[in-house]
C-alpha cells in the first residue's frame, strides 16, 4: 500500500469526527488535503470552519465549506490536522508546510486536537525531521545563532515566505528529549514568531494509518 492511499485511508477515517452544526478548525499539509478532498467527496456536513492557511481556505471553499476569520469565533471543540512526527507522549512536529504559526493559534483555541497521520510519522524521539521555526526576518542571524547555542544547526528555508510574511529556519540535528522544555526556550527567543514543537499542547487524539486498516491513540 503506498503512502497516499494510507493518506486517503486516514483522511477517511477522519470524517468521523466533524462536529455537527458546530465549527471546525482545519490544519494544512498533504494529508489535510486529502481530507478536504474526502469532505467533497463525502458530502459531509461542515457548518463553517476556521482554517490554517491560504491554501488550506480556498481548498474548503472549493467543495463548499464556508471559512470564517478565527476572530470571529469563540473557542471551538475540534481542530483536525497532520504532522511532520508524533511521539508516543503525543508531542509533535509540525511545520513541513510552513503553516506552524497559525496552525498552533487553531490549536489553542480548540477544545481537543485530532492529529492525522500514516504510520511513518509515528518515532519514538522527536529530531530526526528538522525543526521548523518561523522568524521575523531582521532576527534571522542572532535567532540562528542562539539555535546553534541549543546545539541545532539551522537552515533558512529556501525560497519560503510564509503566510505571515516571515521566513522559516529548520534545525537540523536536535535530539528532543523533553519537548516542552525545548518549545519554552524556543519560543523565549527574541524574534521568534513560534517553533513547530506542539509540545505545551499536543494530540488528543492520534489516528494513524496501516496497512491494517486506521488504528486509533488516545491520552488517558
Amino acid at each position: 500500500m503506498t503512502q497516499d492511499e494510507l493518506k486517503v485511508m486516514v483522511a477517511k477515517a477522519a470524517l468521523d469526527y466533524i462536529p455537527k452544526n458546530a465549527v471546525l478548525g482545519v490544519g494544512s499539509g498533504s494529508t489535510v488535503m486529502k481530507f478536504i478532498e474526502q469532505i467533497g467527496i463525502s458530502k459531509a456536513k461542515v457548518a463553517k470552519a476556521v482554517s490554517s492557511s491560504n491554501k488550506t481556505t480556498e481548498a474548503l471553499k472549493s467543495v463548499g465549506v464556508q471559512v470564517v476569520d478565527p476572530n470571529e469565533v469563540e473557542p471551538y471543540e475540534v481542530y483536525i490536522d497532520g504532522a511532520d512526527e508524533v511521539d508516543p507522549n503525543f508531542n509533535m512536529i509540525k511545520g513541513g508546510g510552513a503553516c506552524l504559526t497559525r496552525e498552533k493559534i487553531l490549536t489553542s483555541m480548540a477544545s481537543k486536537f485530532i492529529c492525522i497521520v500514516d504510520k511513518s510519522k509515528l518515532v519514538q524521539t522527536l529530531g530526526k525531521f528538522p525543526l521548523p521555526v518561523e522568524i521575523i526576518p531582521m532576527a534571522r542571524e542572532q535567532v540562528a545563532r542562539t539555535l546553534k547555542e541549543l546545539g541545532g544547526n539551522p537552515v533558512l528555508r529556501e525560497g519560503c515566505i510564509t503566510d505571515n510574511g516571515c521566513e522559516i529556519l529548520d534545525v537540523h540535528g536536535l535530539n528532543i528529549t523533553d519537548p516542552v522544555a525545548l518549545e519554552q526556550k524556543i519560543n523565549q527567543i527574541p524574534g521568534v514568531v513560534t517553533v513547530g514543537l506542539f509540545a505545551s499542547k499536543g494530540a488528543d487524539i492520534v489516528l494513524y494509518a496501516t496497512e491494517d486498516g486506521v488504528k486509533v491513540l488516545k491520552r488517558n
